[in-house]
């Protein structure tokens, strides 16, 4: 029974709901972005939130300094090497081989759980409160928007941080202002509506009334272009020294408006020598909306910001917009990250029906991943959120329809393919057609991976990422162990990384595959008789085969 990109088995029983769901190593295919803050900071909270199925760690930067997110990254990297994932280290069957004919490639599996997330400031329009007192705006009461920062906040007068607002919007035009951008309640964000300007200050309407709580509120004029650089002063800083100290995975370029916005910062990170870092545009006004096709083109990955979307779009329209530009990233091959849809849990164990049902409809729809920001940050529930989202996810999985998607990408590429992009998708196909329980892909780049994760395999595949020739400064392994970290951003891949301890970069076919069935026996998802599909290269040629795997 095919329902849109949902499919269900003959006959359909509702009974079957209830159904305890199975226990999986991965908790699901589509990854969860954690943003980590006051309430996910702890070694033993990240420890929690890494088992409950945290694939990217997000740091945003327009919130804390780098001192306070570099304590926290430290405590990520405690946990991370606390939590002791099967297959860590050297395996019972590694020591072994070491004796073998292969005593000499010296290769450690390792295992990636995490990757690193820079997110940008941006463009991000601000009030400041600096007496940090809550403000109480009422309904039909006017309030005043001033580049002053010596005025005072109140109820009349609200400082904010840039100089020519006045001369960007008119009577009429929309002003949304709260904390946290916007959970849609009405009690913690304000509406206002111009009324008029003089000078540089903007005369304002109060549409509803709402209490403003904290020391920074968010700022965003509905369809207004604002003169301000996507990448600014600070972000650049922040950039060669954090982000080049800690070699950060993907960068997240907040407010991205042009795909001009995408290439100078590439080229910022040349200039680094951050040659190896993805850039996630954010896509989060009605610019980056109208640019989104040439941005997709130069981007790595796109997130989907709704927050400040679902201001600048008609809410009937959000979800065209949503569905359309998934298609659009799947089309490409390119990661779509969905952000806020459990906002309910930053305060409750438990999500909305409407939330729950929310998160299933985005990965039916072809997300990679769902970005959690406030839930983990300053949510009382970081952990639960991280694993209810995940089991949700799970449950869509399931019903996902993964043929329909397969044909619509087929047709998209078009004949005749590239011989990688023919191999990728056959490798998912031959999987399909014998239920294989995973596909292992064999990768010194990435790119096998991605490409098999373009077609939505339903099983998990497994990235063998080996070292490849140095290049630049880098070593082979730190590069390997960059590209492998990366992977954990695309939907069903777990990287496994083969750390070179010898500086010999080939392994005999026989026994990568040996290493990577292993791997997959140890962490469960592979039992005797299973079979597993194998994308690996040989020679200059991309090849596929099937094998059944016995225990030995």
């Amino acid at each position: 029974m095919h329902t849109g990109q949902m499919l269900l088995e003959e006959p359909v029983r509702l009974a079957s709901v209830l159904a305890p769901p199975k226990i999986k190593f991965f908790p699901s295919l589509t990854k969860i972005v954690g943003t980590l803050g006051p309430r996910s900071r702890s070694v033993e909270t990240l420890e929690a939130c890494l088992k409950a199925g945290m694939s990217v760690a997000r740091f945003d930067f327009s919130g804390s300094n780098a001192e306070y997110h570099q304590e926290t990254l430290d405590n990520l990297r405690i946990a991370v090497s606390n939590i002791k994932k099967p297959c860590a280290d050297i395996t019972p069957f590694w020591n072994a081989l070491l004796v073998s004919e292969f005593s000499k490639l010296h290769f450690v599996l390792r295992h990636v759980p995490c990757l690193v997330m820079l997110d940008t400031v941006g463009p991000e329009l601000q009030v400041c409160n600096t007496s940090g007192e809550p403000i109480e705006l009422k309904s039909g009461n006017n309030v005043t928007l001033t580049p002053d920062g010596s005025r005072v906040p109140s109820a009349e007068v609200l400082p904010i941080n840039i100089s020519d607002l006045a001369k960007a919007v008119k009577k009429g035009d929309t002003v949304f202002i709260g904390q946290y951008l916007f959970t849609g309640s009405e009690s913690t964000s304000v509406w206002l509506e111009v009324v008029d300007t003089v000078g540089d200050d903007v005369n304002c309407l109060v549409k509803n009334s709402a209490t403003l709580a904290g020391s920074i509120f968010t700022m965003h004029v509905s369809q207004v272009s604002i003169n301000l650089p996507t990448l600014g002063s600070r972000d650049k800083q922040v950039i060669s020294s954090w982000a080049l100290q800690n070699n950060v995975d993907i960068i997240s370029l907040s407010y991205t408006r042009h795909a001009e916005d995408v290439r100078e910062l590439r080229e910022f990170l040349r200039s680094q020598n951050l040659h190896y870092t993805q850039i996630y545009a954010k896509i989060e006004n009605f610019e980056g909306f109208e640019h989104f096709d040439e941005i997709l083109q130069e981007a790595d990955g796109i997130i989907l910001s709704r927050g400040n979307l679902g201001i600048d779009l008609p809410p009937e329209k959000v979800f065209i917009y949503q569905k359309t530009a998934v298609k659009k990233c799947n089309m490409a091959g390119k990661p779509a990250i969905i952000t806020r849809v459990v906002d309910s849990m930053v305060d409750n164990l438990r999500p909305t029906r409407a939330e729950a049902t929310d998160v299933a409809n985005a990965v039916l729809d072809g997300t990679d991943g769902i970005l959690l920001g406030a839930e983990t940050l300053r949510g009382l529930y970081p952990v639960e959120t991280i694993r209810t989202v995940g089991q949700i996810c799970s449950e869509a999985e399931s019903v996902y329809n993964q043929a329909h998607q397969f044909k619509k990408i087929i047709q998209y590429v078009g004949e005749p393919m590239s011989h990688e992009e023919s191999v990728a998708s056959s490798a998912v196909r031959a999987a399909v057609k014998v239920k294989a329980s995973v596909i292992i892909a064999f990768t010194t780049t990435g790119t096998a991976p991605r490409l098999v994760a373009k077609y939505r395999p339903p099983m998990p595949v497994l990235a063998l990422v080996f070292p490849q020739e140095k290049i630049d400064s880098l070593n082979s392994n730190a590069l390997s162990t960059i590209k492998a970290r990366q992977c954990q951003a695309l939907r069903g891949i777990y990287p496994i990384l083969a750390i070179s301890s010898s500086g010999e970069i080939n392994l005999k076919e026989e026994v990568a595959l040996k290493l990577a069935l292993d791997y997959g026996r140890s962490v469960g998802i592979l039992k005797p008789y299973d079979r597993a599909v194998i994308f690996e290269k040989i020679g200059d040629s991309a090849v596929v085969k099937i094998v059944e795997f016995e225990d030995s």
